[in-house]
């Protein structure tokens, strides 16, 4: 669901210890779960599991520093030019979960797994501790959790997958790791950011129109863009857009939250850093299409290893 980015909003996840802590790959006591050591899923030399130590941790920010920065269009500071990886603040909150390639090694970096997916993901419980959402940055969803005080709430983002294994299996893959997560811990409810493409909202005319005349979320699942960052996405009256056309300018990251049933918050956000427009992704997890939970499993035991 798009990047968390260190636009630092909580003094829990500022200052210079925490960030020092993220490019070491290392993380808060409480992020370390008695289910890392297992494995999530498999197909094939395909495994998908939560990172295990701090090494893998950094094996997932090279792969993020190669799609976002090298393959796209993100900009690095010093630091990131340096290390050649994607390293921010929440990094230490966050569980990161891998899709390693058991058959291949990458000889750029030293002996250990060759990670070719990634996700990353907050747990409510965690962030309440160290300064909240990264969404928080961009979108007020103070709201949002009030209405919903007694659902667990996961925040997932900074997904990206090596260019070769942009496949179904790779993907899939991915979601049966977040599909186990979210029954292990019984979270109710994911959110994110998502992006587009490009940061001229005028050229997104469409995709965003879609968006908000399509898949809105109603008024108890909604959350706005924070004011100073607001950028209206009604930008084509609703008889005015095609929405097959539409469907073709969404990245399939986005389409595919769609399809799993997602709604999409109210304004999206220019990332400047990222060269990107993001919205909030919400997706209670009791209108999920009961297609992708018969798909993965009511238990996940699909690719169950």
């Amino acid at each position: 669901m798009g990047r968390f980015r260190p636009g630092i909003h909580a003094q829990g996840a500022a200052g210079f210890v925490p960030v020092l802590r993220a490019y070491g790959g290392l993380r808060v006591p409480e992020v370390r779960t008695t289910h890392a050591c297992e494995t999530l899923g498999r197909i094939g030399s395909l495994e998908v599991r939560l990172a295990r130590k701090a090494a893998e941790v950094r094996r997932a920010q090279k792969l993020r520093y190669r799609v976002f920065y090298q393959e796209m269009s993100a900009i690095a500071d010093a630091a990131k030019l340096f290390s050649r990886r994607d390293v921010d603040a929440f990094d230490p909150v966050c569980d990161h979960l891998l899709v390693i390639d058991h058959a291949v090694r990458d000889k750029k970096l030293p002996p250990g797994p060759s990670v070719v997916g990634t996700y990353r993901m907050l747990r409510q419980s965690v962030a309440e501790q160290h300064g909240g959402f990264y969404s928080a940055g961009e979108f007020d969803i103070d709201g949002l959790l009030s209405r919903h005080r007694g659902l667990k709430f996961l925040e997932v983002g900074r997904s990206c997958v090596l260019a070769p294994y942009r496949n179904k299996r790779t993907v899939e893959l991915l979601w049966h790791g977040i599909w186990t997560y979210v029954l292990r811990y019984g979270f109710d409810v994911l959110i994110g950011c998502a992006s587009l493409d490009g940061t001229d909202p005028d050229r997104l005319a469409l995709p965003l129109s879609f968006l908000r005349h399509y898949a809105a979320a109603p008024e108890d699942w909604c959350a706005r863009a924070l004011p100073d960052r607001y950028v209206e996405m009604n930008r084509m009256p609703k008889a005015a857009v095609d929405p097959k056309a539409a469907l073709r300018e969404l990245p399939p990251l986005i389409k595919g939250y769609l399809r799993l049933g997602a709604f999409v918050g109210d304004g999206a956000v220019i990332d400047h850093q990222f060269g990107t427009t993001d919205v909030l992704i919400v997706l209670p997890v009791s209108v999920i299409n009961n297609r992708y939970i018969e798909h993965f499993g009511p238990t996940a035991a699909r690719h169950a290893a």
